[in-house]
C-alpha cells in the first residue's frame, strides 16, 4: 500500500535523498548483492552535468552517495546491465550526446566505451533514450532525434582471463521513423532478443524484427499525429505496452494482436504524464506518474472493460518526471521530482 507521508513505523514505507541537483534519469541496480542500489542522472542545462550512484543502508536507513562522475550534457537515460545473476562485468549506460558505457566498482566508477555511430563527421544527434536487452546483454538499442534507431553489439568480455576492455560496434542502423525517435525498447516476445518497438515524433508505434528489418509494422498511430515520448512493454505478457503523448494525461494501452486500437486508456492524471512502469512480477498492474505531482497503480487485468480508477495514489511534494519498478524488489518503486529520489514500499 503506498504510505502516506507521516508514517514512522519501525521498517519505513517511504526513503528520500535529497541530491545536488535536479533530478531526471534514474534507474535501479538489478543486481542481487546490491539491493537498494540506484543511478541518479542531473538535470543541468549546460555542458557538465553529473551522474551519481548512491545505496540506501537498511540498517541506518539512509541512502549514501557511492560514487559520483562527471558527464557531458544530462543524462536522457540511465540504465545498468541486466543481470540478475550477478556474473557480468558491473556495468552502467547513459545516453546523451552519445551511448557511454561504464564500469562500477568499490573503486568509484570509470569509462569503458564511448560509442558514436558517426565516424566520418564531428557533428552527433543527440540520443534521447536506448535500451538494454535482457535475454542478450551484448545488444544495446538507441533511439536518436536523427530518426534512426541503431542496434550495438557489445563485447562485455565476460570470458575468464580477457583482459580488453569493453567495446562496441554498430550491429545495425535503421530509419524508424519519419522524424525524431524518442524511445526504444526491446519486447519479450518471440525469444525476447531480436523483436523491439520504438515511439517517436511523428506519432506513431513502430515494431520491428531484427531478422527482418526490411519492414515494420505501425501497432498505433496518435489520431492528432502528437508526438509519443515513452514506450514500456508489460514485463509478464510481451502482447501489451503501454504509451503516451506529449502533454496528454492518457496513457495508452495497446496489444500487438489488436493494432491501432487501444485496449484502454488510463486517463486519471490532472497534468502530463511524464512515466510509466510495468510491474515486473505481474501481468496486470501498471505505474504511471505525472506533473499532477501523483503516482498511480492501475489494476488492468479487466481489459477491455474500461479501467476506471487506479487502486493506488501516491502524491509527491513536487512534479514527478519519473518512475521505475525496481525488478528485483517488486515491492519497491522510485520516483523522482525537484532535486528528490524516493523509494515507496507498494
Amino acid at each position: 500500500m503506498f504510505p502516506s507521508n507521516n508514517s514512522q513505523n519501525k521498517r519505513k514505507e517511504i526513503y528520500r535523498y535529497a541530491a545536488p541537483w535536479m533530478v531526471y534519469a534514474m534507474n535501479w541496480s538489478v543486481r542481487p548483492d546490491k539491493r537498494f542500489r540506484l543511478a541518479l542522472g542531473s538535470f543541468v542545462e549546460e555542458y557538465n552535468n553529473k551522474v551519481q550512484i548512491i545505496s540506501l543502508d537498511e540498517d541506518t536507513s539512509e541512502f549514501t552517495s557511492r560514487s559520483i562522475f562527471d558527464h557531458p550534457y544530462p543524462t536522457t537515460k540511465i540504465m545498468w546491465i541486466p543481470d540478475t545473476k550477478g556474473t557480468l562485468p558491473d556495468l552502467l549506460a547513459t545516453s546523451g550526446d552519445y551511448l557511454r558505457i561504464w564500469q562500477t566498482s568499490d573503486n568509484g566508477t570509470r569509462l569503458e566505451c564511448l560509442l558514436n555511430n558517426n565516424k566520418n563527421s564531428d557533428f552527433c544527434a543527440p540520443l534521447t533514450s536506448f535500451d538494454w536487452n535482457e535475454i542478450d546483454p551484448n545488444l544495446i538499442g538507441t533511439s536518436s532525434i536523427d530518426t534512426t534507431c541503431t542496434i550495438w553489439g557489445l563485447e562485455t568480455g565476460q570470458a575468464i582471463g580477457r583482459t580488453n576492455p569493453i567495446n562496441g560496434n554498430v550491429r545495425t542502423q535503421l530509419i524508424a521513423h519519419d522524424k525524431e525517435v524518442y524511445d526504444i525498447a526491446f519486447s519479450r516476445g518471440g525469444g525476447g532478443r531480436d523483436m523491439f518497438a520504438s515511439v517517436g515524433a511523428d506519432g506513431s508505434v513502430r515494431m520491428f524484427d531484427l531478422r527482418h528489418l526490411e519492414h515494420s509494422t505501425i501497432i498505433y498511430e496518435d489520431p492528432q499525429h502528437h508526438s509519443l515520448l515513452r514506450l514500456a512493454w508489460n514485463k509478464q505478457d510481451p502482447n501489451y505496452l503501454s504509451t503516451f503523448a506529449i502533454d496528454s494525461t492518457e496513457i495508452i494501452i495497446l496489444d500487438v494482436r489488436i493494432p491501432c486500437t487501444p485496449v484502454a486508456r488510463l486517463n486519471n492524471h490532472r497534468a502530463g504524464v511524464n512515466g510509466v512502469a510495468w510491474a515486473p512480477h505481474s501481468p496486470c498492474h501498471i505505474c504511471t506518474a505525472s506533473d499532477d505531482r501523483q503516482a498511480l497503480i492501475w489494476d488492468i487485468q479487466q481489459m477491455p472493460k474500461a479501467i476506471e480508477d487506479p487502486i493506488l495514489a501516491y502524491t509527491a511534494d513536487g512534479e514527478i518526471n519519473q518512475v521505475q519498478w525496481s525488478t528485483t524488489q517488486p515491492d519497491w518503486i522510485a520516483i523522482c521530482f525537484n532535486n528528490f529520489l524516493e523509494i515507496l514500499r507498494v
